[in-house]
């Protein structure tokens, strides 16, 4: 099958450290790749892939001090992605927005997996492409208001291999926190957890220009290098060790966390998650397995005892069993086979797509 994986210019694919899309995206295609599949990846140029790359700009955008409008590369990407459509059997965009006004103007089909949020601007676009083909990555994500043609859930998934296991936490016990340093993550609740308690907490994660007023104000005064750590943006090593390491990995989001990737990095190290019961936290935690789902920060602090009682063992076997790589990559073919193989509606009209 031709595959066009359509990846956000944002991040490097995969990641170096942050960017929770881009290491799906990554996984993604060369799990496809290994199956056989002719796949091309649209992202930046200093993406690494075993498909074919192609790029309008050769570095990640978020890197680049050059670029003053990132929109204008993320149309001349779309551009170069629907001026070669008749390439490919199917497009698969991962860039939300972007990609919406152009699935409707060529014959080749567009999938498209949701990774964010709907907002009230946004509602506007996904209702008038609402017949597009769409995938969930949680069914908590999804908003039946808009009338969208949800055609799969497919969960996102990691590669466990590259995850070391740890059977138990470090003998210096502490909490961990891995994330983007914003209100919705969680941050000054998660400190909230560990002064209240008594525990350390470690914390690493990125900080965004429009999060930073956030992190001064919020976070920088709680850290003093002693029971609030904060170790800046970790690469995947430093991410499987600090998680690892740990007695629990807290997650206390405020907002319908879509998946949480974190949640998974986290169990398949064998450390257990103690998150807020939103958005996705209960379809990705086994409750009393591999984690617990509270409802407050009070329940937080109780579980952490209990969470420290959970087998290690099981908390890894729940990731392998559920949200691997391989798994997601099943959960997009069986969607690719669907739509090309069978009446796919576009504007009206009906057409009968075979696979190639």
């Amino acid at each position: 099958m031709r595959i066009a994986q359509v990846a956000p210019l944002w991040e490097q694919v995969p990641p170096p450290a942050y960017g929770g899309t881009e290491l799906v995206v990554s996984l993604l295609t060369e799990e496809l790749v290994k199956r056989g599949h002719d796949v091309t990846l649209f992202a930046s140029g200093d993406s690494i892939t075993s498909a074919k790359l192609e790029s309008v700009h050769p570095r990640a955008l978020r890197l680049d001090t050059s670029v003053k409008d990132p929109n204008i590369y993320d149309m001349l990407n779309m551009s170069r992605v629907y001026e070669h459509a008749d390439q490919f059997d199917i497009i698969h965009s991962h860039v939300g927005c972007v990609a919406l006004p152009y699935s409707n103007l060529v014959k080749t089909p567009t999938v498209h997996t949701l990774h964010g949020i709907f907002t009230a601007d946004n509602q506007k676009l996904f209702s008038h492409v609402r017949k597009q083909p769409f995938i969930s990555i949680s069914n908590s994500q999804r908003d039946t208001s808009l009338g969208l043609n949800y055609v799969s859930t497919v969960y996102n998934g990691i590669a466990p291999h590259t995850y070391s296991f740890y059977p138990q936490p470090e003998h210096q016990p502490y909490l961990a926190f891995l994330g983007r340093m914003s209100p919705e993550k969680g941050a000054h609740l998660a400190i909230e957890i560990a002064k209240r308690s008594g525990w350390n907490l470690k914390m690493a994660g990125k900080v965004d220009a429009v999060d930073l007023a956030y992190f001064e104000n919020q976070i920088r005064p709680h850290i003093d290098g002693a029971q609030i750590q904060f170790l800046g943006e970790a690469n995947h090593q430093q991410k499987s060790t600090l998680m690892g390491g740990a007695v629990a990995t807290l997650f206390p989001i405020t907002w319908k966390e879509p998946f949480g990737l974190v949640m998974i990095e986290s169990m398949v190290t064998g450390t257990p998650v103690i998150a807020i019961n939103l958005g996705s936290a209960s379809e990705v935690i086994a409750h009393g397995i591999s984690g617990f789902l509270c409802q407050t920060v009070t329940e937080c602090i109780d579980a952490i005892a209990l969470a420290a009682q959970l087998n290690r063992y099981a908390c890894r076997e729940h990731v392998l069993l559920n949200f691997t790589a391989k798994r997601m990559a099943d959960g997009y073919e069986a969607v690719y086979q669907k739509i090309l193989g069978t009446q796919y509606s576009r504007n009206g009209q009906h057409r009968n797509l075979v696979m190639q």
